[in-house]
């Protein structure tokens, strides 16, 4: 019975496109699709913020454009590009410091983080009491009031917001948590790791480091073992504007008990248009 039905499928689509009709609609749907692919793979594509170590400046529920061109290109530059045989970038233009920037997670080669660019490859980069230091120069902070947000997990969330400024100039928000030392591990008695004062770290040719703008909840090159430095071929872009912001409630879109996604509860007006210099 299966297989008559495959049949009688197979014959109905055929006598579709064979009708002038039809074959121009199809066309047009390929046509549609390969348009699509190729601003995706080298024009802007969509990206959306699924944590907080961004914060202040995106936030979970935003939604950006990422421009592809302004790195240049390599095999992470296209779906499923991390199978073609293919390294290095084409146009490359490097990263300046204070970018923020969407990589391939350098772990598997396919997950996007969105992290600020902080060290270029041959810099010496380290982290004093939640300063940062970029060839021994300490990056400019000055406390600008505080910032408060809820947590995915629906508690609120109180920090200072600090403005920063590299060596370059580039001035940016950053978040130091109020309630929360930095110490990763604390309770145990080895492995403690303290994101407020590191080592010094040399980034090595063709990498970079990176770090999440929500200071101490950002899982970053500050930890070799998890993000480390980012090599320049996993660089997919640079983040070029928000087109949309959604606020989530706490509730779960459901069926048969099982959680989907979290309700939509507004726009975030505000958002929509900023763009990153």
């Amino acid at each position: 019975m299966n297989t008559i039905l495959m049949i009688l499928i197979i014959i109905v689509i055929i006598y579709l496109l064979i009708k002038e009709k039809m074959i121009e609609v199809f066309k047009t749907f390929i046509v549609a699709i390969l348009i699509a692919v190729f601003l995706r793979s080298f024009a802007y594509e969509p990206f959306t913020i699924p944590s907080g170590s961004m914060k202040p400046n995106l936030l979970v529920g935003d939604f950006l454009f990422v421009s592809k061109f302004s790195y240049g290109y390599s095999s992470y530059s296209v779906p499923f590009g991390r199978y073609l045989p293919f390294n290095g970038r084409i146009f490359y233009s490097r990263p300046k410091r204070g970018d923020v920037a969407v990589f391939k997670f350098p772990g598997d080669n396919k997950t996007d983080y969105i992290k600020r660019i902080i060290g270029l490859p041959g810099d010496t980069v380290s982290v004093k009491d939640g300063e940062v230091y970029v060839n021994n120069n300490k990056l400019n902070r000055s406390k600008v009031g505080t910032f408060e947000d809820m947590h995915r997990n629906g508690y609120l969330e109180t920090f200072h917001l600090i403005k920063e400024s590299n060596n370059s100039g580039k001035e940016y928000l950053v978040l130091d948590d109020i309630g929360y030392d930095g110490r990763i591990n604390s309770n145990a008695s080895e492995n403690i790791f303290d994101v407020n004062n590191t080592k010094n770290y040399t980034v090595p040719k063709d990498h970079f480091f990176v770090m999440g703008d929500n200071r101490e909840h950002s899982s970053d090159s500050r930890i070799l073992s998890q993000v480390g430095y980012v090599p320049s071929d996993n660089l997919v872009g640079k983040a070029a504007m928000i087109f949309l912001s959604v606020e989530y409630s706490n509730n779960y879109f459901k069926i048969l008990g099982i959680n989907f996604f979290k309700i939509p509860k507004k726009i975030r007006y505000k958002r929509i248009g900023h763009i990153f210099k």
